[in-house]
């Protein structure tokens, strides 16, 4: 048999065990000592049962006139006899017995002392130089039945000690093991980036410095998370301003010169420069996805944020290249307008990058929280949708796309534990792209 996984269960499990293995060893040794004395006491009960009533028989054969005639002793009331006794002569003939006596039982008397039978103890004496010899009997049943009875008062008290010492012990076990439990629920309930300290106030001695092993990892894990993340977002943002630089330079050699290579060369490098740029605003994103907070103690209506994206997106393209369709009632959540911007403006970003030129872009927020951003193009294969959100994964695609927009959608959707779907062909449509988060909303704005 397998042992439990649980620690309560085997605590538990194992002093139930060695509890009621105890209590059986000690009835057991109890009942075989009370055994003992009690056939001590029985064989004393014998011979002074013998010795007390020979004297009296010795009196009472030497009065009578004929010293052959059997004598049986009348009972004076019914009762159950269990010492029964013979007196018999040197040659064995029977002078008194007791009135349940059965001599049949009795063998002949060969000593003083104690003997036995299969059925019987016996105890015999003798007077007036072994000529008046007396035997006692007691049935070996009667003391079997009285050691039963010892024995069943000694085992019916387990069927209740018992079951009560096991709760007794599952009790004691699951209040001692109460702070562990609180620990790993505290661990179980925690998200994969979720590194903070887990309290460790309450931990019992052998497991505290378990505890502060695992704290002192998370810490580490922190420090170097958070190192990583203020390396990406320190050199984005230090790359802005060179990068802007070097883009206003190029522009103004691409304007100085009349050469037609120079010019195509400072377009070249132009490109390049913005594709850095966008780069590393995507990495600053990434940087804010992961570590800043997404969720505020404060809500605000996504429909601003939203329309704000849209309209700075929508600068430049013909009308109509985005559709925005909003509720008319608030869309009311706390997640951080911020990250809620980013998330928009990456997926439709992305779906003007990918999406067909001639078909706008469908941008919708439903007044439960659901954005969906749906583009027109070629049906992406199922295998191709599931790396789309890997970081740096552009699927085959020819666009000078950073390949982390989805990513840093992805990474704020398993932050705020929202589920993120991406569809091929979209539902009622035969080509396309769909992209679906359903954001955290305010249920008593939402109805």
């Amino acid at each position: 048999m397998r042992l439990p996984r649980s620690l309560q269960a085997r605590l538990g499990l194992s002093l139930g065990v060695v509890l009621t293995l105890m209590w059986i060893v000690a009835a057991t040794a109890t009942a075989l000592i009370v055994r003992k004395e009690m056939d001590e006491v029985f064989d004393s009960t014998l011979q002074e049962t013998a010795q007390r009533i020979l004297p009296l028989a010795v009196m009472d054969i030497v009065n009578r006139d004929g010293n052959n005639v059997t004598q049986r002793l009348a009972s004076l009331r019914d009762h159950e006899e269990f010492f029964t006794y013979i007196v018999r002569d040197a040659e064995g003939h029977i002078l008194l017995q007791s009135h349940a006596a059965d001599p049949s039982i009795f063998p002949d008397y060969a000593e003083r002392g104690f003997s036995q039978t299969a059925t019987h103890r016996f105890y015999s004496d003798a007077a007036l130089r072994d000529t008046v010899r007396i035997t006692v009997a007691e049935p070996l049943s009667h003391r079997a039945r009285i050691a039963r009875e010892i024995a069943l008062g000694l085992g019916l008290p387990l069927l209740i000690v018992v079951p009560l010492a096991l709760a007794a012990v599952i009790l004691a076990v699951r209040t001692n093991l109460g702070p562990l439990r609180r620990f790993r629920t505290s661990l179980e309930a925690r998200s994969a980036r979720d590194l903070t300290p887990i309290p460790t106030d309450d931990l019992q001695t052998e497991i505290a410095p378990v505890a502060a092993t695992l704290n002192n990892l998370l810490g580490r894990l922190r420090e170097g998370f958070e190192a990583e993340r203020s390396f990406a977002s320190n050199a984005a943002h230090e790359l802005r301003t060179p990068l802007a630089g070097a883009i206003a330079q190029t522009q103004r050699l691409s304007a100085e010169t009349s050469d037609p290579v120079a010019k195509a060369r400072a377009s070249d490098i132009e490109a390049t420069l913005k594709r850095l740029t966008r780069l590393s605003e995507r990495l600053l994103q990434l940087a804010r996805a992961e570590g800043g907070p997404l969720r505020l103690d404060r809500s605000a209506d996504l429909r601003v944020a939203a329309r704000l994206v849209v309209e700075d997106l929508a600068r430049g393209l013909e009308l109509g290249r985005i559709a925005l369709d909003l509720p008319n009632a608030p869309v009311i959540s706390d997640l951080d307008p911020d990250a809620f911007g980013i998330v928009c403006r990456n997926l439709v970003e992305n779906a003007l990058k990918h999406g067909a030129r001639d078909k706008p872009v469908s941008v919708r927020l439903t007044p439960d929280g659901v954005l969906s951003v749906t583009n027109d193009g070629p049906v992406i294969p199922q295998e191709t949708l599931s790396r789309l959100t890997a970081r740096f994964e552009r699927a085959g695609s020819t666009n000078d796309g950073s390949g982390l927009g989805l990513a840093i959608v992805a990474v704020i959707a398993k932050r705020i534990g929202s589920p993120l779907s991406l569809t091929s062909p979209p539902p009622g449509s035969v080509s396309g792209l769909e992209v679906r988060i359903q954001l955290p909303v305010n249920s008593a704005w939402a109805k």
